[in-house]
């Protein structure tokens, strides 16, 4: 297994599931509803709405970054405003995690070795680093999520 590969490997465990850590972000937000989804918890904390948002503004900053792009999120990109609470538009981000996720991971697994090595556009760091890094990224705010599903479906 190449090194794309096991990058793409890790992409998919950390979402759907099978990761050593333990429960994917996909099953994290399973059984969540809009109102659960909304309710912020901690003055100061995102909720789990806003998380899903950021994670999935993140996969798509990733994506557009190796198709080239040399991109910044501004403040309300990297946290997008939860502008309508309502159930269907909460299906709508979980849709669009889906959907991000998805799109990211096939990029991942087009790739070819050399790629990895690649600078990021208008980044000091390699494609490489940036994969990882939007795994980790992806599995910190798993862990917000899970603590955060503890006190809201309780």
């Amino acid at each position: 297994m190449g090194e794309v590969a096991r990058i793409h490997d890790q992409l998919v465990r950390a979402f759907h599931g099978e990761a050593w850590h333990g429960a994917p972000v996909r099953d994290l937000v399973a059984g969540v509803g809009a109102e659960q989804a909304a309710r912020r918890v901690l003055p100061h904390a995102h909720t789990i709405w806003e998380i899903v948002l950021h994670i999935s503004a993140w996969q798509r900053a990733v994506l557009g970054r190796l198709r080239g792009r040399e991109l910044q999120l501004t403040p309300e990109e990297d946290w997008p405003p939860v502008a309508d609470a309502g159930e269907r538009a909460w299906k709508a981000a979980l849709g669009e995690l889906e959907e991000t996720h998805r799109q990211l991971a096939d990029a991942v697994a087009a790739l070819d070795e050399a790629a990895l090595e690649r600078v990021v556009p208008g980044k000091r760091y390699s494609v490489y680093y940036m994969l990882h890094g939007v795994i980790q990224h992806d599995l910190y705010h798993a862990g917000q999520i899970a603590v955060l599903r503890k006190e809201v479906l309780s």
